[in-house]
Order: structure tokens, then C-alpha cells, then sequence
């Protein structure tokens, strides 16, 4: 009987003097009638033309007959834009807000985005644009669920989970975050540093030796090692076996840890060390190993690779491999597009000019020329001479021009992406253990307070 009332009283109410009352998750506001009238394909405006209570409900989550409320189960602080709509006429959204929450909001409550004021419309679907695109990279590019910082954090808690079943698991963490993290404490950027200065003392070192100003001989003429930069080499390839060791040994997860490709680096620039040092006390010097002392200089020359290992203290590096892992399809196009072009101006640099002893007189050299003027290297080696020869030159250049640059702006965008990605997985830890710490520091407090018994009683 009190909702046939209700109801009663709903249908016959002063469609301009009538107000309506909604409850939108805990907020409360009230509309006139003739407001809503305004426009009658919102949800709130469809509210007016209920006329039964199957009606109501199909509209609304629920009502309350003795209040004469309708109760939406929606986000509360999404609902005064929608007010504001009602208000003006007009949709504004502010900067903060998420663009796809705000777009499911107003789909809910029936507000087209066509009714978004000019000054908000053009920079809402921008944005949504962008974060479409941002999601299509990921879909389009088969990233897997590890690569979304959602699903890092993830892998990381999970991560820390394991120490908690291991004996000193707090010291463990700790240590293993403070070597594999560098924003994570103090003492972890110090050892960052520390790290980055070994690896550029012994990039520094290859160098050096590769000056003749700084080579010495022995009496039968062989090279022979300054004493002082190889003990300097012997520290850093101790540094570098103890980073590889110590990672290992504090790993949650050792299959996971020779997977990681920061780590493969790692490793690959210090088991040639071995290597070498094996060859060496086995079976002499280089001279005396003939073919296999190559074998040897090249394992040497992979220490190089220990650049490599800056990107595991660099959040760009890490970013740029990200992006060229995930930018296979952009690299693939523009290597298709580079291969045509090369074939195409190196017939006709062949047809012109193979007559005129310029070094044009093959099409692979012809190639090798493509190729150079393409990416605009243009080491002058071999140049046309021939009109033909001139013209074909020309559009080779201006073509590789536009070929190379096509996709550097996706790639561009890509590399802000995934950088933007890191930072927030490095900026999740860093709060983490921002968090654990106070609540810690809190609980010794609370523990540290102990009231006398002359005060219970």
C-alpha cells in the first residue's frame, strides 16, 4: 500500500514544481523535474517516465518508498560532473580523472560525449586516443603479462614472498633489493655508483691497452701487461664475479634468475674472463695457440659487453631494450622498406655507371652503395658520375630520409611508454618500502609503551 502510494503520487506529481531525490553511493542531491525534462534520454530523465515499480528498478539499484529516494550504486565522485551537466548543458572533465573511467561514468548515466564543452572535448579524446593506442602496442606486440607494471609488481611481491619461507629472509630481501633496485634505499644507490664507476674503470682499462703510447714489449718483442692496470682489471673482474655470486645466492627464484637477461649480460661478461685465464694457464701464450689464440682475443674483446651491464642501474637502458623488444614490427617495416629501396637504386646506379670504372661495376657493390647513401652515412667511397647515376644518387638519399624517419615517432612513443612503465614499478618499491618501514617504526612505538601498574589500577 505505501509504494502503490508512492508510486501513485510519483506518476501525478507537478512535472515543474517536482523535485527528484538521488542517492548516488552515499551522496545525496535533489533535482527539479523540469531539469531532468531537459533531457530525457539520460538515465535520470528516463527516472521521470517510470510508471511502475519493475520500471523504477531497471533505472535505479534500488528506492526507498518512506524517503522517496532513488539509490544508484555508482562512484560518488564521478556524480557532480554529471550534475554539472544538468546544471549547464555541458560535460567538463578535469585532468586527473581517468578518461576511460569518466567515458563508462557518462555511458552509465546516458550522457553522449558529443555534449563535452570545447574546452575539455579536444583534450578528452586525445587522451583517450592515446591510452588506446598504449593498450593496442601491448596487444599488437604479444607483450607478455611480466612486461605491464601491474603484473612486475605482481612477480615482485611474489618474489618477496619466497624469502618469507627461507632462514634470515628480512636480511636476504634486503640485500637483494638493495642490489637488484637502485632507487630502493641509500645504500643502494651507493652501491650503484659504485658499480657504474667499476664497469667504466674497466672500459677505461681496454682502452688504455689498445694505445701504442701504452703498450710495452718484453725482450723477444711480445706485448706485455702494465702491471698497475692489470691489477686494476684483476679488481674489477673480482667486483664483477662477486655482483654475479652474491645475486645468485640471494635469488628468490634461480630459474628465473638465469633467464633475466640483465643477468645473462652479467654473466657473459665474466665467464670469458675464466675462460681466457683457463687457455692461458693451460696451454701458454696466445702465439704458441695459433688458430685458438683468436679464439682467445675474441674472448677478450667481450668484455666490452660489460656496458651492457650500466642498463641494470639505468632506467632509460632498460626502457630503450624495452622498446626494441617490443618494436619488432616498426624494425621489421623499416628494414622491408631500406631492402627495396636498396635494390631498387642499386639497379639503377648498376645500369648507369657499371661502364665507367667507378666501383659500380657489380650490383653487390651496388648495394653496398644503396645501402650507405639509404641511411645517409655517405662515406664518399664510391660515388656516381654519370646524370643517371647523379639522379638515381639523389633519390636514394631523399628516400632513405623519409624511410628512417616514418617510424621513429612510434618508436619515440613506445620508449616514453615503457619508461614511464619502469618509473612507476621503481616508484612502487621505493613506496613499499617507505610504507613497511614507518608501520615498523610504529610498532616499536606501540611496543615501547607499557603503562605502570599504579596506573591500571
Amino acid at each position: 500500500f505505501i509504494f502503490q502510494s508512492f508510486l501513485h503520487h510519483w506518476v501525478q506529481q507537478d512535472s515543474d514544481e517536482g523535485l527528484v531525490h538521488v542517492n548516488v553511493g552515499g551522496l545525496k542531491r535533489s533535482l527539479c523535474s523540469s531539469t531532468l525534462r531537459k533531457f530525457p534520454d539520460t538515465r535520470l530523465g528516463k527516472l521521470l517516465a517510470c510508471d511502475s515499480e519493475e520500471d523504477i528498478l531497471q533505472v535505479c539499484d534500488d528506492y526507498d518508498v518512506q524517503q522517496q529516494e532513488f539509490y544508484f550504486d555508482r562512484n560518488p565522485g564521478l556524480f557532480p560532473y554529471v550534475l554539472h551537466f544538468y546544471q549547464t548543458g555541458k560535460l567538463h572533465i578535469m585532468d586527473e580523472l581517468c578518461v576511460f573511467s569518466f567515458s563508462q561514468e557518462i555511458e552509465y548515466w546516458g550522457i553522449n560525449e558529443f555534449f563535452l564543452d570545447s574546452c575539455c572535448s579536444y583534450r578528452y579524446h586525445d587522451r583517450k586516443l592515446e591510452s588506446s593506442r598504449h593498450r593496442s602496442w601491448d596487444d599488437e606486440s604479444d607483450v607478455s603479462s611480466i612486461d605491464t607494471s601491474v603484473d612486475e609488481i605482481s612477480d615482485l611481491n611474489r618474489d618477496m614472498l619466497h624469502f618469507q619461507e627461507v632462514r634470515y629472509g628480512n636480511v636476504r630481501k634486503c640485500l637483494w633489493l638493495t642490489l637488484e633496485n637502485p632507487g630502493y634505499s641509500i645504500p643502494s644507490k651507493l652501491f650503484s655508483l659504485l658499480s657504474i664507476g667499476v664497469v667504466l674503470t674497466s672500459i677505461a682499462i681496454m682502452c688504455i691497452n689498445s694505445i701504442p703510447e701504452y703498450q710495452t714489449l718484453d725482450s723477444e718483442g711480445k706485448l706485455m701487461e702494465d702491471p698497475t692496470l692489470q691489477a686494476v682489471e684483476f679488481f674489477c673482474s673480482c667486483w664483477f664475479t662477486f655482483e654475479v655470486v652474491t645475486r645468485l645466492l640471494l635469488a628468490p627464484n634461480r630459474k628465473k634468475f638465469f633467464r633475466h637477461p640483465l643477468n645473462i649480460i652479467d654473466m657473459m661478461s665474466v665467464v670469458p674472463i675464466y675462460i681466457t685465464l683457463v687457455f692461458d694457464l693451460a696451454m701458454g701464450s696466445e702465439s704458441e695457440l695459433g688458430d685458438l689464440g683468436r679464439l682467445v682475443q675474441v674472448l677478450r674483446l667481450m668484455r666490452i659487453f660489460r656496458v651492457l651491464k650500466l642498463a641494470r642501474h639505468s632506467t632509460g637502458l632498460r626502457s630503450l631494450g624495452a622498446t626494441l623488444r617490443h618494436s619488432y614490427r616498426e624494425v621489421g617495416i623499416l628494414l622491408l622498406y631500406l631492402g627495396v629501396g636498396v635494390s631498387v637504386f642499386s639497379g639503377i646506379a648498376y645500369t648507369a655507371e657499371y661502364e665507367e670504372d667507378v666501383g659500380l661495376d657489380t650490383i653487390p657493390a651496388c648495394w653496398w652503395w644503396g645501402t650507405v647513401s639509404m641511411t645517409t652515412v655517405g662515406y664518399g667511397d664510391v660515388v656516381p658520375v654519370t646524370v643517371a647515376g647523379k639522379l638515381a644518387a639523389s633519390g636514394c638519399i631523399l628516400g632513405g630520409t623519409l624511410v628512417v624517419a616514418l617510424p621513429i615517432t612510434i618508436i619515440f612513443n613506445k620508449f616514453s611508454h615503457f619508461y614511464r612503465r619502469q618509473k612507476a614499478l621503481e616508484a612502487s618499491v621505493r613506496n613499499n618500502n617507505h610504507r613497511k618501514m614507518r608501520m615498523s617504526c610504529e610498532n616499536e612505538s606501540i611496543s615501547g609503551f607499557e603503562p605502570d601498574a599504579s596506573f591500571t589500577e
